[in-house]
């Protein structure tokens, strides 16, 4: 192993860069070449199929089976001429990532030839053998059913030689088995809730957009270096490896030049997303040594949810051609930062107003303040949900590091937003205002622009921050699928906006004139979610404290985040905004159950096996050494001089053995208690025992490995150490 380790390092040091350049033609020349957008879409499809696919996205409307042949038709003939053999339907299961089985564009004819061909029928819905999928009990394994559904709302693109459609997944009965269908259901719910709301200040509003901007943050390791560390390849982490003397202390990696080797394998991602239309804006290197970040052009949310999991996929099949792999998981070396997926969420109005933007008169910005205003209490109201949607096993790891938002919810608002609330919360009052009142409050509100404008600085230690026309949730992991953030974050503004409502429509109805019963609703509201405001050092001890002081939780167990799924006022939530049923909530909520389990199962026998096949041998080799080196000092020295040069040796010796028999006995007590965990019945029990009982020994093992790692010698330890992973230019 020690061997592969140096040949790896050997092939690294030798290794010369991919050339890779821009594509010739700008960029605009081929942006999207394998997207069935709307430009193909009038060249390839008659007016009807085209008007009958645009109001399929625009308004939800359904398309008959004769314009789907239409469709079919003419998406065929695209694909075709651009070298698509193969067909299929992509979609999210409830893994984090994707799924797809590829079809030919081929039927048998009668005379033994084939013929190619593609119908609305085959375009419209297919049935995937889908045992496999994880379901939560709402599927037995024996019922293979499940149903896939076109979603015109997100265009098909090519992939490969591959007509790649985006779609919906769901049971026999109707029940979501994805992430897509509950993303587009909140997606809607949304749309309609702030629409209503919207009304109150601009009649013209008849559709209200969620948009979406993700930042991606990855680590770029060397492939050779990569397969000499089992646990990078079987758990995207790495489970021992002790700090490298020098790491990101100077913050020198921060902005600094891409290396370029990481700039090939940029410029080779970007070429090949924005033939697939996802529209890269940003790349650059992020604070720990090899890792970097690709930030996007925002995008309807749905959409860019969509082109983010397909970037994931692109970036991973790219890596290959380079010698490199990505790691996308959210603590893949300890004691340095880890990835996350900054979510920048927006809305934007058909008018093309974003509710998150202050305007230009106080009427605009009342609409602007009544929208972050309910964002607010939102968040306050349902910070457990929001956490259990984004705390899982990996990202565990990360929330609470000194590089990530802790596992306390909090909202930055910025000095001068801040201010503005204080002020509201001031001058409102739950009585007829007085003229002065009304013009001084208004006058307040018109300075909004002003106070704002290069004024709204972000805190990295936020996880909720607004940052001048959105609001940022810092805290999913990076290697997550954003739907279930996403879900619960339009499902609470969704729900919150229907309250907000009917309080400002009771008051209208009790005669306080449309603004007044605004400002008095809105009042409310602040003061109630002022627990939630905090613009300090999310990091800090102290704020640890005074979140406790305020109510705001602090849940860094993730079977005992999940629960929050199955409360009944949660539950009661989504079934109301028919974004899941009970089946549903409780069915991808015991996913996750398992998926913690088996995250924490997996990596406890990779550990095991490493340390008891790789590590103890070596030390056990390395102590042997020692010995027969005391021995043949005892051979050439006299008594006295032996006893001297031997004494630190022998230190050692016990030193290394004290660890090695640690080492056994730790993994010995981590197997027995895998063994009584497997045997818990109950889901959530059994993740609360591999949390409590089985994930402890995680650190404990890997305690005594790493200190065996400054120990023995270098040329014989087995695994390329953390100096030789982070550093490969």
């Amino acid at each position: 192993m020690a061997q592969f380790r140096f040949k790896a390092l050997e092939e690294v040091l030798n290794r010369k860069p991919v050339d890779v350049k821009r594509e010739e033609n700008l960029t605009s020349d081929y942006y999207a070449m394998y997207v069935f957008d709307r430009p193909k879409m009038k060249k390839y499809l008659s007016g009807g199929a085209y008007k009958a696919v645009v109001d399929a996205i625009e308004n939800g409307t359904t398309i008959d089976r004769k314009m789907a042949d239409q469709v079919a038709q003419g998406m065929k003939s695209w694909a075709m001429e651009n070298g698509a053999t193969h067909y299929t339907h992509w979609f999210h299961p409830l893994t984090d990532g994707t799924a797809e089985k590829h079809d030919a564009f081929i039927e048998t004819t009668s005379n033994g030839g084939v013929v190619e061909a593609f119908s609305g029928k085959l375009l419209a819905q297919q049935e995937p053998d889908a045992s496999s999928f994880p379901s939560g009990g709402i599927r037995q394994t024996f019922e293979a059913r499940g149903y896939t559904a076109w979603d015109p709302s997100s265009p098909a693109f090519i992939n490969g030689t591959t007509l790649t459609i985006p779609t919906i997944f769901i049971s026999f009965t109707g029940e979501a088995l994805d992430n897509k269908t509950p993303l587009l259901r909140a997606i809607h719910k949304l749309d309609k809730a702030a629409t209503d709301v919207a009304q109150y200040f601009d009649k013209n509003v008849s559709k209200v957009q969620t948009n979406l901007g993700v930042e991606q943050e990855y680590f770029l390791i060397d492939e050779a270096l990569y397969q000499a560390r089992p646990d990078l390849v079987l758990t995207g982490r790495t489970l021992m490896g002790h700090a490298s003397s020098k790491d990101q202390q100077l913050d020198d990696h921060y902005f600094s030049s891409i290396p370029t080797r990481a700039t090939a394998y940029m410029i080779d991602v970007e070429n090949e997303a924005y033939k697939l239309g996802i529209p890269l804006k940003t790349r650059h290197n992020e604070v720990a040594p090899n890792q970097f970040e690709f930030a996007p052009i925002y995008e309807e949310a749905n959409l860019a949810n969509d082109h983010n999991q397909l970037l994931m996929d692109l970036m991973n099949r790219v890596a290959r051609r380079h010698k490199f792999r990505v790691l996308f998981h959210e603590k893949p070396f300890a004691g340095i930062n880890g990835s996350g997926k900054h979510n920048n969420w927006s809305l934007t109005t058909n008018t093309g107003v974003n509710l998150f933007s202050p305007g230009k008169n106080p009427k605009s910005n009342l609409l602007f303040l009544t929208f972050v205003i309910n964002t607010l209490k939102a968040v306050y109201d349902n910070q457990d949900l929001l956490r259990a949607s984004i705390l899982t096993a990996a990202n565990s790891h990360r929330l609470g590091a000194n590089e990530a938002p802790p596992s306390i919810l909090s909202v930055f608002l910025g000095t001068e937003v801040s201010k503005m609330l204080d002020l509201m919360e001031e001058a409102v009052v739950d009585r007829k205002m007085t003229p002065d009142e009304k013009t001084a409050l208004k006058l307040n509100i018109g300075r909004i622009p002003e106070i704002i404008l290069d004024s709204t600085d972000r805190n990295r230690t936020s996880p909720f921050a607004f940052t001048g026309n959105r609001f940022e949730f810092r805290a999913v992991g990076s290697s997550a699928n954003n739907a279930p953030a996403i879900i619960v974050l339009n499902s609470i503004m969704a729900k919150q906006l229907i309250d907000f409502k009917v309080a400002v429509d009771k008051l209208i109805e009790d005669g306080i004139k449309k603004d007044e019963a605004i400002f008095q609703v809105l009042k409310g509201l602040i003061i109630n979610s002022k627990p939630i405001r905090f613009n300090g050092d999310g990091y800090s001890d102290d704020w640890v404290k005074e979140a406790a002081a305020r109510g705001l939780t602090n849940i860094n167990n993730v079977p005992e985040s999940l629960k929050a799924y199955l409360r009944k006022e949660n539950m009661e939530l989504f079934d109301k905004l028919g974004v899941f049923n009970k089946s549903e909530l409780e069915g991808r909520t015991e996913v996750e159950y398992e998926k913690f389990i088996m995250k924490i199962q997996i990596e406890a026998r990779v550990l095991g096996d490493i340390a008891i096949n790789h590590i103890v041998p070596t030390a056990v080799q390395y102590q042997t050494m020692l010995l027969e080196n005391v021995k043949y000092l005892k051979d050439v020295f006299s008594e006295e001089e032996f006893k001297e040069l031997a004494a630190g040796r022998l230190k050692l010796i016990k030193e290394i053995g004290g660890h090695i028999s640690a080492i056994k006995i730790e993994a010995k007590e981590m197997v027995e208690a895998r063994k009584k965990a497997n045997v818990v019945e109950d889901i959530m029990d059994k993740a609360e025992v591999y949390d409590k009982t089985v994930r402890p020994y995680l650190d404990n093992v890997r305690f005594h490995i790493d200190k065996l790692e400054l120990i023995v010698d270098n040329e014989k330890w087995p695994l390329p150490k953390y100096r030789e992973l982070l550093f490969v230019r």
